[in-house]
Order: C-alpha cells, then structure tokens, then sequence
C-alpha cells in the first residue's frame, strides 16, 4: 500500500536494499551499438527531510570489482588500468552536497562523484515511484534516476580508433539508477 505522495512525506533515514536496487551505466560502443553494465556490490544510505531539504543528504560506495557488463573479458579490461584501475581505486563513492525538490514527485541531487581518484560535482535528477510497506513490515521507497558523464572528466582515457572512423567507445557514459530503499527508523511514520 502506497502511503506518500510526494517526496515531501518522505522525511526519515534509509538505507540501499542492494537486491532489488540496480546501479548500471549505458555508453555506445563501436559507434554503432550499446554497452549496458552494473555494478552488483554497493551500500548507500541517505536521509531525507521532507520539511527543509536542504538538510538531507546521501551517499553511495561501489565496488569497482563489482563490475558486471556479461562479458568476462570486457570486465577484466573494464576492471584494469585502462578503465577503472580497480588496485589502486576499489570502488566509486558518491556524496550529496545538495538536494532540491523539483516537483511534487521529483528532485535533484547534486553530489561529489568520485572515480579513479577524481571527483566532479554532478547532478542526479531523481523521480519518487513510490512507497510500500513489503510482506516483511519494511517501509520501502523506490526512485529512478539518471545522469550523463563524460568519464575523461575521470581520467578514463583509453580508446581505440576505429577503420572506419570513430572510436570503439564513446566518452559519454549514461549512469542509471533504480532504487529500492528501506527505512530504518519506522516508529517517525
């Protein structure tokens, strides 16, 4: 049963329920077609104050060894110092600096983007898909979100040039996020 209507009721702490939140990315490839991934081990909580939001905040930390593209060799390459370089940077994090309503079910949240050691400010802009109480007595959240990045602002570099011109992957990298989130302090409902 849905009990909010807007992100404005939404106030209270949560927590990332990895199994049914989906943290991925889409870039092309070849110039002709699409790569899509995810990342499969993450935590993040966030917290959000429904009366002033500009108090909430949230963060997210990705293991970069994670990485899941359904192409071993492709991950192992993603996984390496031409892409992510997973020993010396294990995971992403992000960490928000800002969170603005937009609407009544929709809102932006700017934050520090950290890849291979490189941080840049970015803006998710987030839609509330709505809350339920799951068979468990969870109260749970669910938003969708994405952004576009361009990972040479990461120092993600590497490419190959194509015969037929072009490049064999784009700069730009969509991230996607599906999230499932569980609220911990209940009893504030």
């Amino acid at each position: 049963m849905t009990t909010a209507t807007n992100v404005n009721e939404l106030s209270g702490t949560y927590v990332l329920d990895p199994t049914h939140t989906r943290v991925g990315f889409v870039t092309r490839h070849a110039m002709v077609t699409k790569v899509r991934g995810a990342f499969n081990e993450f935590t993040g909580s966030a917290y959000f104050d429904g009366d002033n939001p500009a108090n909430s905040s949230g963060e997210v930390t990705i293991q970069v060894a994670s990485i899941d593209t359904r192409n071993a060799d492709r991950d192992k390459h993603l996984r390496g110092l031409d892409f992510l370089g997973l020993d010396e940077y294990p995971e992403i994090t992000f960490r928000s600096t800002a969170i603005t309503p937009t609407g009544p079910d929709a809102f932006d949240v700017t934050g520090d983007l950290t890849i291979k050691g490189i941080t840049r400010s970015v803006t998710v802009p987030f839609t509330f898909e709505g809350q339920a109480t799951d068979p468990f007595g969870n109260v749970r959240v669910g938003f969708e979100g994405s952004a576009t990045i361009n990972r040479k602002d990461f120092g993600i570099t590497w490419n190959a040039a194509l015969e037929t011109g072009g490049v064999l992957v784009a700069d730009k990298v969509v991230l996607e996020f599906e999230v499932s989130a569980i609220k911990q302090d209940a009893a504030a409902n």
